[in-house]
């Protein structure tokens, strides 16, 4: 104990670097047997299929194979007939599509199967797919993620970050507002003011960021900005990690209005002047309101020269129908997702 109190500091740094390399063995290991995982099972799919398609084999064949590889295994799991089907039909899915087929291997068997299973188009499985390996996501958020539309509320959001935004980030920074957030977690009553919003989202701070989209990091709530000897307050004060740009959300419990733009410039230039770093991308804004009337939100953001969003905000899970056919075409989303 005396030779570690000597040189102690030396010694915690050593510590924490072996745990950091050991985390990222252990990472590295569950990554690598991950992959092994999903290329077995896609060898699995891939030889029933070829063999049902050169044989007159019927169903049957496959509660066979199940009864007998797992009498030959007895300590796997994963061999049921129900799973062997499971693993023909995503084999069949995603064997000629060249961007997917790669990058299912970078999530779990078990996260890949949610995202078979309840997303049908190619875009949104790319969508799911890339965010749950680039935000860590576990099954139960991402289940949470496709039951809340995520995909289709972040395509249908309104900004006009094609104007007011470097072109360099304005396809990332589109990824980053929702048309709209479902704020179930913070149990309010549906009557409620601006400050209780606030102090409800104080108080779940963990889940808010999530909804917001994950790559977000809490700076403050009524963070106070002083011009000419005067104080303002924006609600709260984000930081997207990706972006490298600060982020103030405005919350209306009311229907937006084109007078709340003009709040909403007035921050981002503020803060541009005065907070943001030199290494660090233009400050955004986004507008949350409990409801909006999209042309209006579309015409007040064309005179708009600052980036803002403007999304909408409910406190339970419900989704508008009138919006599934306003998604943009599957070029658009391309470019989106692979931003």
């Amino acid at each position: 104990m005396k030779e570690i109190e000597v040189g102690e500091d030396s010694y915690l740094s050593l510590l924490r670097e072996l745990k950091e390399r050991i985390r990222s063995a252990q990472l590295a290991a569950l990554r690598s047997v991950n992959r092994e995982l999903i290329d077995l099972y896609w060898d699995i799919g891939r030889l029933i299929v070829q063999r049902q398609q050169g044989e007159t084999w019927g169903r049957g064949v496959v509660e066979s194979l199940a009864a007998d590889l797992r009498t030959e295994f007895p300590g796997v799991t994963g061999f049921s007939a129900a799973n062997l089907w499971r693993i023909r039909g995503f084999y069949e899915g995603y064997r000629h599509d060249e961007k997917l087929a790669p990058l299912v291997r970078e999530i779990s068997w078990s996260k890949n199967l949610v995202i078979f299973e309840r997303c049908k188009v190619s875009e949104e499985r790319e969508f799911y797919i890339r965010r749950t390996q680039e935000f860590g996501w576990s099954k139960n958020v991402l289940i949470h993620q496709i039951e809340n539309r995520t995909y289709q509320k972040t395509l249908l959001n309104q900004t006009n970050f094609e104007a007011a935004l470097p072109e360099a980030i304005r396809a990332q920074a589109s990824l980053a507002v929702k048309d709209e957030y479902t704020f179930d977690f913070l149990e309010l009553a549906g009557e409620h003011s601006e400050r209780q919003l606030e102090q409800a989202i104080l108080a779940k701070v963990e889940p808010f960021l999530l909804e917001m989209g994950g790559m977000f990091s809490f700076i403050g709530s009524q963070y106070r900005l002083e011009v000419s000897d005067r104080e303002y307050f924006i609600d709260l004060l984000l930081f997207h990690q990706r972006l490298r740009a600060l982020v103030c959300v405005e919350l209306k419990v009311g229907e937006f209005q084109p007078e709340h733009i003009g709040k909403m410039q007035f921050y981002p230039a503020v803060l541009d002047n005065t907070v943001r770093l030199a290494d660090e991308n233009p400050s955004i804004g986004i507008l949350i309101c409990k409801t909006k009337d999209r042309t209006i939100v579309e015409y007040a953001l064309k005179v708009s020269s600052k980036p803002i969003g403007v999304a909408s905000y409910r406190i339970f899970t419900a989704v508008p129908p009138e919006l599934s056919t306003d998604l943009p075409s599957p070029e658009a989303i391309a470019k989106l997702v692979n931003a």
